[in-house]
């Protein structure tokens, strides 16, 4: 029962670090964001990457970190959350 949480989980957070680096990676290419998917995206993305964005501001004006710093953040949550609930379930 625990290891099927646990793949939960880890499947919950890579589907999430991957539509943040997809919707990142949209950014490069003109009108993509515009788009159906880019907008979807963008409502399930942006909320957590705003709050970043308002505290690291981009690097000579132009390139923006937010996004590198927002992933690794949700790599730690993801430890903390297995860490509870390796102690929740023992």
């Amino acid at each position: 029962m625990s290891i099927e949480i646990f793949q939960i989980v880890r499947t919950l957070f890579q589907i999430y670090f991957y539509m943040i680096l997809i919707y990142v990676l949209m950014s490069w290419l003109p009108n993509v964001r515009e788009s159906f998917v880019g907008e979807l995206l963008g409502k399930l993305v942006e909320p957590y990457l705003s709050p970043f964005r308002r505290f690291i501001p981009p690097i000579m004006g132009m390139i923006d970190i937010s996004p590198i710093i927002a992933l690794f953040v949700l790599q730690l949550a993801e430890r903390g959350v297995y860490a509870i609930l390796e102690f929740i379930l023992g």
